[in-house]
């Protein structure tokens, strides 16, 4: 059997009965989102999307006339608004203060503001305290996905990656998912701008110790799913796929 047709039945047994939290960081258009997403269906896993939630708060800053320059009241945000989002990797949907907002946070003037709030300690703070909540609410079985997990979010995670690939290739990525409606301009600044910017505060494109990287550059999508689901085997001690 190939890595790209992998006995999903069987893998879906993997640690039954016991935790297995799965920490992924990457840089933007690695393809973390889709990846992990994937991932946590084929495992039979809760999933949690942290790049959300500070799109969400975002998001409800800019609706309230926040400033992202008053570091107090964009960390007072983070503390007290009410995220709601899916945990189910095959459904997607995100409320904050009971307003659904899962397309609203995708626009691209919420993609060029997420960084002041990402960028800002007490928010990221507050935001970790709760994605720590959610992983212990999850009986510890779920795929987490962001910037700081395998460091800060999840450090004792049975499986920890970033997963990375070249400039190119994330840049092409990016433009595929967003249809092919921005710029090279644009594309660069949402890419390789943003991670300038939230690298002044979080390392997520080196990997620390423990820490596995997976560079789906020359991969294709399943063959991405299947290299992180190796390396997941790995980590638990079960072996790689077939």
């Amino acid at each position: 059997m190939s890595n790209a047709e992998l006995n999903i039945a069987d893998i879906q047994q993997l640690r039954m009965g016991k935790s297995l939290v799965i920490a992924m960081d990457g840089p933007s258009g690695s393809g973390k989102s889709s990846v992990s997403k994937a991932v946590a269906t084929r495992l039979g896993l809760a999933f949690l999307d942290t790049g959300a939630m500070y799109r969400s708060v975002t998001w409800h800053c800019i609706n309230a006339n926040i400033d992202f320059a008053n570091a107090t009241a964009v960390e007072a945000a983070a503390r007290t608004i009410k995220i709601e989002q899916s945990l189910e990797p095959d459904t997607e949907f995100v409320k904050v203060n009971g307003v659904f907002v899962t397309d609203a946070i995708r626009d691209p003037k919420i993609s060029a503001s997420v960084s002041s709030v990402a960028t800002n300690l007490g928010a990221r703070a507050a935001l970790v305290r709760r994605q720590q909540d959610i992983i212990a609410a999850s009986d510890r079985r779920i795929v987490v996905e962001g910037r700081d997990i395998t460091t800060v979010v999840a450090p004792d995670a049975e499986a920890r990656l970033i997963l990375t690939a070249s400039e190119a290739a994330r840049m092409r990525r990016r433009g595929l998912q967003l249809g092919g409606t921005q710029s090279a301009a644009q594309l660069a600044e949402q890419v390789l701008a943003r991670d300038a910017k939230d690298s002044t505060v979080v390392d997520f494109q080196r990997a620390a110790d423990g820490v596995y990287t997976v560079d789906s550059s020359d991969l294709d999508f399943e063959q991405t799913v299947a290299a992180v689901i190796n390396v997941v085997r790995q980590c638990v001690n079960e072996g790689p796929a077939a």
